[in-house]
């Protein structure tokens, strides 16, 4: 598939968001692979906020959390989840719907390895999502782990990664007088092959 920009050549969406991403890298002072992550609670009220994306996979997308985060608990009631990922410097934006399921494995353990010393303690340190009394005490719980984990701790049992394999895929770029060019791939299960559809924009 192509268009006249040629920015979304290709059939493969994820072939196409790394591209995306790789450019970002660029021209992005923080953070290109920041998404935000929507999820819902137990009472259909929506959640969102910011968190780094780590692999684009060639079928899904993986993030990593504390499992007993507000947000890993709403995506493991509901199986489901959305991110928005936006480039300012690029004028480009991709949207990603789809079910999600744990990354508690060896990929998780390498990454977890990957993180500096100081962000492995931290993971062990912090209840994440729950009440904190001050920052006194939050340190003074980095250094308990910091003593009791020494300088090689293991992934904590209650962190890992989740992997959003999308049932939906939009990318967007910028057009002149907001006439932006859109393309979706949908599908009805990840075992579908994708419907891909321009969109008015």
């Amino acid at each position: 598939m192509s268009d006249r920009t040629g920015i979304f050549a290709g059939d493969d969406p994820f072939v196409i968001a790394r591209a995306w991403l790789d450019e970002a890298e660029k021209s992005e002072v923080n953070d290109p692979n920041a998404i935000a992550l929507s999820t819902v609670d137990k009472d259909g009220l929506p959640n969102a906020r910011m968190v780094l994306l780590k692999d684009i996979e060639d079928a899904a997308f993986v993030f990593y959390t504390n499992y007993g985060s507000a947000k890993a608990q709403e995506i493991e009631a509901a199986g489901k989840a959305a991110f928005v990922m936006h480039w300012k410097s690029l004028r480009r934006q991709i949207r990603v719907r789809g079910v999600v399921t744990r990354e508690d494995g060896p990929q998780a353990d390498s990454y977890y390895a990957s993180r500096s010393l100081k962000s492995r303690l931290g993971a062990w340190a912090s209840n994440q999502s729950q009440p904190l009394g001050s920052r006194t005490e939050l340190m003074a719980e980095v250094a308990k782990v910091t003593a009791r984990h020494g300088p090689n701790p293991k992934r904590p049992p209650f962190w890992g990664g989740f992997r959003i394999t999308p049932l939906e895929i939009e990318f967007w770029a910028d057009g002149a007088f907001r006439l932006h060019d859109r393309f979706r791939w949908r599908r009805e299960t990840s075992e579908n092959a994708w419907e891909i559809h321009r969109l008015n924009p």
